[in-house]
C-alpha cells in the first residue's frame, strides 16, 4: 500500500503509539533480566518479538516502536556478537516490526509505521543512569557514541528514528546535532521528573534545541510520570514549535538494584484529551503500559477526533 510519510500525518491527524514492548513480552512469559533486556529476543526469539508487536497493532497501535532501545555495540559486543553481527541484529529489529506492520495492514489497509528506538547511553549501561543523566559525558562524547548505531538504524526503512528516554541537555544536543546531519525523520523524547530533566535541567531548553532542525519531526517526553506529561506537553509545544509526542510509562518507580519497577501505576487513559489540547500529536505509553490501555488511549483519540 501507499503510506503517507509520519511527518505528513501528524500535519492533519493524531497517531497513537505502542506501549511496553518489554511488558508485552514479559506477560508472554520471557525472561528479560539480562543486560540487553527486550534487545536479547532479536537473537534469540524474533517470533517473539513480532509477536508483541502485533499485539500493540491489534489493539489501535499505529506505530511499532522497535526492539533496539537498548542494543548498543558495546552491549552486544559484551555478548560476543562482532560488528558485523551487532549491525545486522540493529537491522533485524526494524525487520521485524515490519513484518508484525505489514501483517495489520493486510487485514485492514490501513497505514502503521516503524519507529527505530535509539535509546539513551544509559540504557547501555544497564545500571538506571538513563534516570539519572549523571553521565559525566560531554556533547561531543555523546555524538561519537551515538553516531555508528545512528547511522545504521538510518540506513533502514524505518518510518522514524525514535530517539527516547534522553534524561540530560547535553545528550539532547548531541542527538539533535547527529539528526540533523542524518536529515531522516525522527522524533526526540526526554524522560522528566516534574518539569525538569532527570539530570535537573529546565527541560524548555531541550526542547528548544529542535527549533530549526527539520530532521526532527516531533518533540516531548517518554517514560515519565502519567501526572507530570500534561504540563510537558505544553512546555514542549510552545519550546519548540513542532508537533508533540507524549508517551509516560505507567506511574510506577525502576528500581535499577532490583531491575524491577515497584509502587503503583497512575496510567490514565483519559489524560490523553488534555494531551491533545495542548498539541500532542503522538500519544501511548511507555514501560509497564500494556496493549488494553493502548486500546483504550486509540478509542480516547478517534472520539476526540471525530467529535
Amino acid at each position: 500500500m501507499t503510506r503517507a510519510r509520519l511527518a505528513d500525518a501528524l500535519a492533519t491527524r493524531v497517531v497513537t503509539l505502542d506501549g511496553g514492548l518489554a511488558t508485552q513480552l514479559e506477560a508472554e512469559g520471557h525472561d528479560l533480566s539480562s543486560d540487553l533486556w527486550s534487545a536479547r529476543l532479536l537473537a534469540e526469539d524474533p517470533d517473539a518479538v513480532v509477536a508483541a508487536h502485533a499485539a500493540f497493532f491489534a489493539a489501535g497501535a499505529e506505530v511499532a516502536t522497535t526492539a533496539s532501545y537498548q542494543a548498543s555495540f558495546g552491549g552486544l559486543a559484551a555478548a560476543g556478537l562482532d560488528r558485523a553481527e551487532a549491525t545486522a541484529l540493529l537491522r533485524s529489529s526494524v525487520a521485524l516490526a515490519e513484518r508484525a506492520r505489514d501483517a495489520a495492514e493486510a487485514v485492514d489497509d490501513r497505514a502503521r509505521y516503524v519507529a527505530a528506538s535509539v535509546g539513551p547511553y544509559g540504557a547501555a549501561l544497564a545500571d538506571g543512569s538513563e534516570y539519572r543523566g549523571d553521565y559525566g559525558l560531554d556533547v561531543d562524547a555523546l555524538r561519537r557514541w551515538h553516531r555508528p548505531r545512528l547511522e545504521v538504524l538510518a540506513g533502514t526503512a524505518a518510518d522514524v528514528l525514535a530517539c527516547e528516554t534522553v534524561p540530560c541537555l547535553a545528550e539532547a544536543e548531541a542527538l539533535v546535532a547527529e539528526l540533523a546531519v542524518l536529515g531522516r525523520p525522527a522524533w526526540l523524547s526526554l524522560t522528566c521528573d516534574g518539569t525538569r530533566t532527570r539530570a535537573g535541567e529546565p527541560v524548555e531548553e531541550a526542547f528548544a534545541l529542535v527549533r530549526g532542525v527539520d530532521a526532527v519531526v516531533a518533540v516531548g517526553v517518554n517514560c515519565t510520570a502519567p501526572d507530570d506529561a500534561g504540563a510537558l506537553v505544553a512546555l514542549a509545544a510552545r519550546a519548540s514549535g513542532k508537533p508533540v509526542v507524549v508517551y509516560p510509562n505507567s506511574g510506577e518507580g525502576w528500581d535499577a538494584e532490583r531491575r524491577r519497577w515497584a509502587g503503583e501505576g497512575t496510567f490514565a487513559p483519559d489524560a490523553v484529551r488534555g494531551w491533545l489540547d495542548d498539541g500532542a500529536r503522538l500519544v501511548g505509553g511507555c514501560c509497564r503500559v500494556t496493549p488494553a490501555d493502548i486500546g483504550a488511549v486509540h478509542a480516547l483519540v478517534t472520539a476526540a477526533v471525530a467529535g
